[in-house]
């Protein structure tokens, strides 16, 4: 064989690896049909519309059901604020510790800590973080918001990450029209999910901000949901989001057979109401229960119905 002959012979394997490369990821993930079924059979009598993305992260599964149908983010919009706010912190824009002013002009009303605060409190962005992803305070949320430097640069960011659906919609002009529709935010079951993996692998602003993010949301003060159906001991990191026709919750669950994310929401939903057996409640928890029970089939722990006056 010439020299002109190997050259030809090595760009055609150059070529071939580069396609496998760049194809693999695509190749790898595989559709679990099986857990399909079993979540499809939850969903088919639910009175409004439903979406779900699974991927467990060491296996290289997947289930998608309405996964790139638009849905209201509610809370989960939270997220991305919060990407918002680190991002300036990286940049030196804003300091993580730093000892900020709160004000009247700041309250959302509702049931919040912040929105509890006498004008010209003081308190840490850290501390503000941490209670919109614990207990989703939406006073303390819009602020962030606001130091962020509005929902159009957190688009921006968003964008630059490769999510092309999630966007707030909330105070950020030109969005009026898609909020009268999905509210503060709006999003699809496999954006929400890959970007809680994207944060998890240390991929959104920096390794040290992604840690920092996914620590926030490991301390969920609403446990009655998913996180009610996966053991007290198995570390799972989150984010819940409830208006009236809409339940949200994204999850990226530690187990011992490798770590699963799975994001579920629901949008039209007929059962409005806020108490505990809610039907799009009632399916945040048997999507999970079911995604528990199958990833770790020989796991004996289950949910005690009893610990429910808790929540």
């Amino acid at each position: 064989m010439n020299a002109l002959n190997r050259r030809a012979v090595f760009q055609k394997w150059i070529v071939f690896l580069l396609i496998i490369v760049c194809c693999s990821p695509l190749i790898a993930q595989q559709s679990d049909k099986i857990l399909t079924k079993k979540l499809r059979e939850l969903v088919k009598d639910f009175k409004g519309d439903a979406g779900i993305y699974v991927h467990h992260l060491k296996k290289e599964t997947i289930v998608e059901i309405n996964a790139d149908t638009l849905f209201p983010t509610a809370s989960m919009i939270k997220v991305p604020i919060m990407i918002g706010v680190m991002d300036k912190v990286e940049k030196g824009e804003l300091k993580y510790d730093s000892l900020l002013l709160y004000r009247d002009s700041l309250l959302y009303p509702g049931d919040d800590i912040i929105g509890a605060f006498k004008d010209s409190a003081r308190i840490e962005l850290s501390r503000v973080i941490m209670l919109s992803m614990t207990t989703s305070d939406n006073t303390g949320s819009l602020w962030l918001q606001y130091l962020a430097g509005t929902g159009i640069r957190i688009n921006e960011l968003l964008e630059h990450y490769g999510l092309k659906s999630t966007r707030v919609n909330s105070r950020t002009p030109g969005r009026e029209m898609i909020r009268a529709q999905f509210g503060w935010g709006v999003t699809t079951p496999r954006e929400m999910a890959e970007l809680v993996i994207k944060i998890r692998e240390g991929k959104i602003i920096s390794p040290w901000a992604s840690e920092r993010m996914f620590r926030n949301m490991s301390r969920s003060y609403w446990d009655g949901f998913s996180l009610f159906e996966i053991p007290s001991y198995i570390h799972a990191a989150g984010k819940q989001g409830f208006v009236d026709r809409s339940r949200s919750e994204v999850v990226c669950v530690s187990a011992p057979h490798g770590d699963y994310v799975f994001c579920v929401i629901t949008k039209n939903q007929k059962d409005t109401s806020y108490v505990k057996e809610n039907e799009g409640y009632v399916l945040l928890r048997n999507i999970s229960k079911t995604l528990w029970q199958y990833f770790e089939p020989n796991d004996k722990w289950h949910s005690m119905p009893e610990s429910m006056k808790f929540h």
